[in-house]
């Protein structure tokens, strides 16, 4: 095995290792920003610069993959004092978060795709790595280019379209017919640039709210996958028809803002026990923190603000947690609904597991769930 000596190597020994499988006590080799190797016993190489990092008694999992974030800021759905600052790094680096997923949400008006996007360049220069959404509520969505699907299909950094709101009263109330067609929009998208060309729905607090998705699948050749609904826990009912909702298509927790509505949402961790318990694959659900983006409480009379709150990407590693030591999900279980499943949905190459060529994201913890380490793109960030 030979190396370039114009880069430092970093070997990490007697791991736990979670690919985010279980696979027991090995050796990493990183060099660059790529795993470079994969063993029971790997030998610093000679004459190589080599930063060793005894790992004994502590797991390895992927750095974190949180694929919904307002990285621009959201809210503002009470004035302009109620709008939410930008992402910084350090909220990244403290939730053992070393990839996100930037979109709009309310506020598709005075704010811009364009403004996202160059977070998203910012995010990259640091160090991190970052893709986006197009789009924002509204239907017809705001874009960079001027149409959805040129943004998916030109432009490296977006993937999709989202997140688009449906069973809210923010929404634009768009028709099973327009929502069929952005989906199919993005999807041929997706098609010729090499993208997943996914929908990111935001569902609301409407009744029935998966009806507009069951309905645009029935009515046409548009499967489930082509939809990632968020905020599945945000009250009782939407949740419960998630049960069922994500034995077909994917299903997206919200983590940041149990918190702050305990009397409304499912908490997190619990969701994803009943998930699993009702019988929806784990593949198809994610945890997202929803950070940066307003979480807003609405008199059900007047529909007036009566609260805001703001979440973080740290929410995410929280609620893993949870799922295992209070709900009893198999650790390797629980950390792919931030690690390998969203990668895999949103086809985010190099992300979400560690293997040999992948990038190197790595999160080192220890038993009781705090970071002692994480790596970004091969770079030591913490």
């Amino acid at each position: 095995m030979s190396f370039n000596t114009l880069f430092m190597l970093t070997l990490f020994k007697k791991a736990e290792l979670f690919d985010p499988e279980s696979i027991g006590s090995k050796d990493i080799l990183v060099g660059g920003k790529s795993i470079l190797a994969i063993s029971e016993s790997i030998e610093p190489p000679k004459g190589v610069e080599t930063t060793i990092i005894d790992c004994s008694g502590l797991r390895m999992i992927p750095g974190l993959i949180d694929s919904h974030v307002h990285i621009t800021g959201g809210g503002g759905e009470g004035g302009p004092a109620t709008r939410m600052p930008e992402l910084e790094i350090s909220m990244m680096i403290d939730g053992g978060v070393t990839t996100v997923v930037g979109c709009l949400g309310t506020d598709g008006i005075t704010r811009t795709v364009d403004s996202v996007l160059m977070k998203v360049k910012s995010i990259r220069a640091k160090g991190m790595s970052a893709w986006m959404y197009t789009g924002a509520y509204q239907v017809p969505p705001p874009s960079i280019t001027g149409d959805i699907a040129r943004d998916i299909a030109l432009i490296e950094e977006v993937i999709g379209v989202g997140e688009v709101a449906v069973s809210d009263h923010r929404s634009s109330v768009p028709t099973i017919q327009e929502l069929a067609k952005l989906t199919a929009h993005a999807r041929v998208a997706g098609m010729i640039g090499g993208k997943a060309g996914v929908v990111n729905i935001h569902m609301g607090d409407a009744h029935d709210p998966f009806r507009p998705l069951h309905e645009i699948v029935a009515s046409s050749e548009l499967k489930y996958r082509q939809f990632v609904p968020t905020h599945c826990n945000r009250n009782d009912y939407i949740f419960e028809d998630a049960k069922e909702y994500g034995k077909q298509g994917y299903v997206d927790i919200t983590t940041s803002s149990y918190p702050y509505y305990m009397d409304e949402e499912i908490k997190p961790s619990k969701a994803l026990k009943q998930l699993l318990d009702s019988g929806v694959p784990i593949e198809h659900i994610t945890f997202t923190s929803d950070a940066c983006g307003s979480l807003p409480g609405f008199d059900p009379e007047t529909g007036k603000l009566v609260k805001i709150e703001m979440g973080y990407p740290e929410s995410v590693l929280r609620e893993i947690k949870e799922a295992v030591v209070e709900d009893g999900v198999p650790f390797g279980t629980a950390i792919r609904v931030a690690t390998s499943n969203p990668a895999t949905i949103l086809k985010l190459q190099g992300k979400g597991f560690i293997r040999a060529g992948y990038d190197a994201d790595i999160l080192i913890l220890d038993p009781g769930f705090n970071i002692i380490h994480l790596m970004a793109n091969g770079v030591m960030v913490k």
